[in-house]
């Protein structure tokens, strides 16, 4: 927001739409269905504004524009110009497979032929600030990809978030952010048996996952240096309530995709 408001000048408006999402995802754990729950929602929250704004100023929204990029076209659905009217959808993106058919407004996509790397060359163009355009990808349905099974169970968001800024806390302060494409944890659901403080625990498992990448279609895991694992396994497992074990996701794309969901 502070980005949107100091450097790009735009007057956005923020919603905060968790509840109504969390609701509707209570218990869900396919994770193609929390996909397209959360592509329904998504579009739920735009037309209650929408129908806000025109109550207030007298003339309804017609569109929603969409950053879709080209690899979300591709993995929701057969490509543009293919020619083709099935192929396997890899992931229902939340902005364009997760979509409802009856949605009200109509669609911009200025972005949906272009692949991640191509889109930061154009902000750059645009003079969008560089902080922002080197940001790690962030998956539009947010952490209920990165928690597996039920987002909604137990604490699993908010030990998520914590693991996670520790993770690329120390990614930052390493150096190594601009050569990594994108950086993550994974909320799992296993516990296991661990030594904490001279004491049996019954803790949480969490995965890293740290990817190179050009395009975003293909990818390979980043090669941490050992201490710098070492390092950050101790500072999960000393500060984060709940976790015991720290494992590393060394699959490249494919055939893992870059998301677990």
């Amino acid at each position: 927001m502070s980005t949107f408001n100091s450097d790009l000048h735009l007057p956005v408006t923020c919603i905060d739409a968790s509840e109504k999402f969390l609701t509707e995802l209570k218990g869900v754990k396919d994770p193609e269905m929390k996909r397209k729950i959360i592509g329904r929602e998504f579009i739920v929250v735009f037309d209650e504004f929408a129908h806000m704004l025109e109550q207030k100023i007298g003339k309804r929204p017609e569109y929603l524009v969409q950053g879709t990029l080209y690899p979300d076209v591709i993995e929701s659905c057969p490509p543009p110009g293919s020619g083709r009217t099935h192929s396997h959808t890899i992931k229902s993106h939340h902005n364009v497979g997760g979509l409802p058919k009856d949605m009200k407004l109509k669609l911009i996509e200025p972005l949906k032929l272009l692949f991640k790397d191509e889109v930061r060359k154009l902000g750059s163009i645009l003079n969008v600030p560089e902080s922002f355009l080197k940001r790690h990808p962030f998956p539009g349905p947010g952490l209920a990809v990165r928690v597996i099974g039920d987002v909604t169970a137990g604490n699993a968001l908010e030990v998520l978030r914590q693991v996670d800024e520790i993770f690329i806390q120390a990614i930052k302060d390493a150096g190594l952010y601009d050569e990594i494409w994108q950086a993550f944890a994974v909320f799992l659901p296993v516990q296991t048996v661990g030594v904490q403080g001279d004491q049996r625990t019954h803790s949480h498992v969490v995965a890293l996952r740290a990817i190179t990448s050009e395009d975003g279609m293909t990818a390979n895991w980043y090669d941490f240096e050992r201490p710098f694992l070492v390092d950050v396994v101790k500072k999960i497992c000393n500060n984060v309530r709940g976790v015991n074990r720290v494992v590393l996701d060394v699959t490249s794309k494919p055939p893992a995709t870059v998301e677990w969901e």
